[in-house]
């Protein structure tokens, strides 16, 4: 790192001296606010002290150099940029110390758990800041961070949501500071995050909700629950990332309540960036081991009273874990929503899937979620599971509206038999929309279901054993147009099935051609 010309260490006299001009391009060492770098002093103290000296200075940049910090929650400011130098490592404190900050008080209302709805209480934190950056080739370790806390759930309510239980916990009642995310950021402007490592990231590696004018570029997150949530925040760039996340999403667009509102998630771009689900450290090592678990997806949802609207996602890709999901459940509307440019490998489940539902886990929302305007295009995934490859499905009454497949390639496992061609998914409603739920489909390639205007252009389809479900079925579908679609040939066994199937087009697709008419 280059360092500015001005260099301030605690000497507050110094500072006031070179006045604001040389304040701007500060910068403070933690060393020199008692920072040992030892791994076994906490040095969180410290940290919070030098971040504090440069926002009061008018901001300037906190530097981490090499050494291993043992870390409380760590306070940011506006206009202070966080470096981590190389060899540096700034670890979460075991719970026992108790060194987390106190969880913040909220409105009890359950509708989202206590992972979304506390900030305070993380390794580093901010809200309702500008100007704010982290960024280095240097790491964070999560250390002690939680996984999960039925106790932060219950604080919130979203364990007792009939109940109405207490905002915070009250008078005598357990008052543990459960640190259980490495960064959290609560409406925050013009934030960037480049270069860092994070691993093992507890509920969250990074949360940030209601913020406005991030950046995330070249970050490297390992951890064994969700890499990276953006939860109702706008004008949203990440890029050139890499997560591996086995035991969750690996990137995850969100637009929960935890504002006491429903905001949208809008003017999202996600490109270049790689997403798996190998077991957890073995991304940086670079042993890329297959485990259990293969999460790891990109998936829009399933918190979603705000909805999402004008969102893209580009050049991604997929390995050893789940494919895309877009799911809004929560009374939401998901509108003007491009993905191209995937490629998928070792997929579990599924490779594209798209629901509405009525879930609706939020105050005053009684109407069905809503879907449309969505383009997908240039997509080649290998999926390893007889499920099915794509899965589109809206509600009764309540289509999922203007969706167009362009340019898909698919190599399933296939598999699959007559039984499970005669199966009949029950209905979401208000269940939770994950597809395992629903079990393998009735089509091995395409099942769509409550659809207006779909269009699937150029889809071709492999299986690597045969199956003897139809590659295609359409139920309640208004509006179907099919152009160059490919699929092998199984003896008695029709390439597609069409129920209650409206507006129907097939061109340049011999196998379905003397089905369709």
């Amino acid at each position: 790192m280059k360092k500015p010309n001005f260099i301030v260490g605690a000497s507050a006299l110094l500072l006031f001296t070179c006045g604001a001009a040389c304040a701007a391009s500060a910068v403070f060492n933690v060393r020199d606010f008692g920072a040992t770098g030892d791994g076994r002093t906490l040095d969180s103290p410290a940290i919070n002290k030098a971040i504090e000296a440069c926002a009061t200075a008018g901001g300037g940049t906190v530097e981490i150099p090499a050494g291993k910090y043992l870390s409380g929650s760590i306070r940011l400011k506006s206009n202070v940029h966080l470096f981590l130098e190389a060899g540096s490592v700034i670890t979460g404190a075991p719970q026992e110390l108790n060194a987390y900050d106190p969880a913040e008080p909220v409105e009890p209302g359950g509708y989202q758990d206590g992972g979304h709805s506390f900030f305070h209480n993380s390794l580093i934190w901010g809200e309702r800041l500008a100007n704010v950056s982290i960024t280095g080739p240097g790491r964070i370790n999560g250390g002690g961070l939680a996984f999960a806390s039925k106790l932060l759930d219950e604080w919130c309510g979203f364990s007792k949501p009939a109940t109405g239980a207490a905002a915070i916990p009250a008078p005598g009642a357990d008052t543990r500071r459960i640190g259980n995310k490495v960064l959290a950021l609560r409406e925050c402007r013009n934030v960037l995050i480049r270069d860092i490592t994070i691993f093992h990231g507890g509920h969250f590696a990074i949360l940030a909700t209601g913020c406005n004018g991030m950046t995330i570029d070249n970050v490297t997150i390992d951890t064994n629950r969700d890499g990276i949530d953006l939860d109702c925040s706008l004008n949203t760039t990440v890029s050139n990332c890499r997560i591996n996340a086995p035991g969750d999403d690996a990137l995850c667009p969100k637009s929960s309540f935890a504002l006491g509102r429903p905001v949208a998630t809008e003017n999202l771009t996600i490109v270049n960036c790689q997403v798996s689900g190998f077991q957890e450290g073995t991304l940086l090592d670079g042993t890329m081991k297959p485990g259990n678990q293969k999460n790891g997806r990109i998936k829009f949802g399933t918190e979603s009273n705000g909805g999402f609207r004008n969102c893209v996602v580009s050049n991604c890709t997929f390995r050893n874990c789940r494919g895309l999901a877009l799911e809004v459940v929560d009374g939401g509307v998901m509108e003007n929503i491009v993905i191209s440019n995937l490629v998928m490998m070792d997929g579990d489940d599924y490779a594209i899937y798209l629901t509405t539902g009525r879930r609706n886990r939020g105050p005053g929302a009684i109407a069905p979620s809503v879907m449309k305007n969505i383009l997908i295009t240039n997509v080649v995934a290998t999926v390893d599971d007889l499920m099915s490859g794509i899965q589109i499905m809206g509600l009764p009454g309540n289509p999922i509206e203007n969706v167009r497949l362009d340019n898909i390639r698919l190599s399933l496992k296939g598999g699959g038999t007559r039984e499970d061609a005669n199966r009949t998914p029950k209905e979401l409603g208000t269940g939770y929309p994950e597809p395992k739920l629903l079990g393998t489909m009735p089509a091995y390639a395409v099942y769509a279901r409550h659809v207006r205007n779909l269009e699937l252009d150029h889809l071709a389809v492999s299986t690597g054993q045969d199956d003897f479900r139809p590659a295609l079925s359409f139920l309640d579908v208004d509006g179907l147009d099919i152009e160059h679609f490919r699929a092998p040939e199984v003896a008695d066994v029709p390439a597609g099935k069409f129920d209650t199937v409206t507006g129907l087009s097939v061109t340049n697709s011999p196998r379905l051609e003397g089905i369709a008419k």
